[in-house]
């Protein structure tokens, strides 16, 4: 019996220590599909090539024959319109960065942010040294808001799925309503389990 439990307890030591978990780094710029789900990759790239398209149409230069000043540049609402979840927050700020690393439009803070720092200016003008306090009423406007949406498709039979992604954004003169840029970019995955290959 003794010699049954330490054979059992020898076991379970073994099966403990060869069971653990590793974690391996991966450069971030690696692309990773693990599930087929939206990830880390599809927002970046996403980002930088629907910026990129629409730094290069003609909205911005009719903008910059007419004003001496970049325009000013502010990100809406995107919404989630697929069955998953999408950490909206990485994504908007992947199209905020491409935006202000372009160097062509200024960018304002999304409204989400500019409460928190409408509060902080308020209290600077009870806290704050006059010659340290930011000023009231100083904001810069935005020109244009982007606003969008992420909506997928998914199709599967017998351990296959075909999972479709499409994100349209739009680019809206705030003080007319006038749409200067529509951009779509489109995504395709395919999934497969077990033996099933395409």
């Amino acid at each position: 019996m003794r010699s049954l439990g330490i054979a059992l307890l020898v076991t379970l030591i073994s099966l403990g220590c060869s069971g653990g978990k590793q974690v391996t780094r991966l450069d971030t710029n690696t692309v990773t599909d693990l599930s087929g789900r939206w990830n880390d990759t599809d927002s970046r790239l996403v980002a930088e090539e629907m910026i990129a398209d629409a730094l290069t149409r003609p909205w911005l230069a009719e903008w910059s024959s007419g004003s001496e000043s970049r325009p000013v540049v502010t990100v809406g609402t995107i919404r989630n319109l697929t069955t998953e979840h999408i950490a909206l927050e990485t994504f908007i700020a992947d199209f905020e960065r491409e935006l202000i690393n372009s160097n062509q439009v200024r960018f304002v803070a999304a409204k989400a942010w500019r409460d928190e720092i409408r509060q902080e200016r308020q209290e600077q003008q009870e806290f704050a040294t006059p010659e340290t306090a930011a000023r009231l009423r100083a904001e810069t406007g935005a020109d244009f808001m982007l606003q969008g949406a992420i909506k997928s498709i998914t199709d599967q039979e017998e351990g296959r799925s075909v999972i479709f992604y499409q994100t349209d954004l739009e680019l809206i003169n705030i003080e007319t309503m006038e749409k200067v840029w529509i951009g779509t970019k489109k995504i395709k995955k395919g999934v497969s389990q077990g033996r099933t290959s395409w």
